[in-house]
């Protein structure tokens, strides 16, 4: 069994699905299930390997999946197999404590183009938890060493297929600023950013609305990419767009934090003077 679930663990990475794993971590008393035991639950709270109980416990543990996997953070739940009100319904004589963790595959970012913000920012974001595509005809494995995959045969970025919750950051120095832009705004992409100059970003995103994209799809490209950390060079620039990746998937909203810190938090020193006599 825990073979089976190995082999279909490998399966949903490889498929970058969601799921979540559950695991038995105590036993009191009675109890169908044992210490260890595991059972896989997808996104829509089926049980689809493994076994961790029957009855209501198994429901009580999808349910928690469910919240868990809405979350993004793991969960502890306490089934109480004696209670037929708030527990499981089982009088089993016991309890049982299980362990549920989310297990969601890494946010997939797409990079099209070449040279060293989009190497570096390759750089930042495998070190911050993405997959990277690089979409570029001079893009190589010797360049882009944290890429999951490098596609060089593709000028009309017809490959290019973000899914909902994908990051695409184009960076094509505008020789594919258009073809690539026109795919990626009929896609469900979390975000879609533009490496430009203000000027060369008003004029795609220009054209674009003449040939009929909406002004409220067109809002969704951050142009010029990145936060304004006033960066320079190739290596900050990459460090402000990832900073705005960052924000845009947890949530932030880009104040400075010591701005949070409340002037009676702060404590000034005691002033200690002593006289000599």
């Amino acid at each position: 069994m825990t073979k089976n679930i190995l082999d279909l663990q490998l399966e949903l990475r490889e498929q970058r699905r969601p799921y979540a794993l559950a695991t038995v971590v105590e036993i009191l008393g009675s109890s169908s299930a044992k210490p260890a035991a595991k059972a896989l639950i997808n996104i829509s709270g089926k049980v689809i390997a493994g076994w961790v109980g029957g009855g209501c416990a198994q429901s009580m543990v999808s349910e928690t999946a469910l919240k868990c996997l809405e979350t993004g953070e793991p969960g502890m739940i306490e089934i109480d197999l004696n209670d037929e009100v708030f527990g499981a319904g089982m009088p089993c004589g016991g309890s049982m404590r299980v362990y549920v963790e989310p297990i969601l595959p890494k946010p997939l970012l797409w990079l099209m183009g070449h040279g060293r913000i989009v190497e570096s920012l390759c750089e930042f974001a495998n070190q911050l938890g993405f997959e990277v595509i690089i979409n570029d005809p001079q893009a190589t494995a010797e360049n882009f060493p944290a890429a999951s995959r490098i596609i060089s045969d593709d000028s009309r970025y017809q490959q290019l297929q973000p899914q909902s919750g994908d990051f695409v950051v184009i960076a094509t120095h505008h020789k594919g600023d258009y073809d690539s832009l026109t795919r990626v705004l009929e896609s469900e992409a979390l975000y879609i950013a533009l490496v430009s100059s203000r000027k060369r970003a008003k004029l795609v995103l220009e054209r674009l609305e003449r040939e009929g994209f909406p002004k409220y799809s067109l809002a969704k490209v951050h142009a010029p990419a990145g936060l304004d950390l006033g960066a320079k060079l190739p290596e900050e620039i990459a460090l402000s767009i990832a900073s705005e990746m960052i924000l845009v998937r947890r949530g932030g909203h880009g104040n400075l934090l010591s701005k949070s810190l409340s002037t009676t938090d702060y404590k000034q020193p005691i002033k200690i003077t002593s006289t000599v006599t």
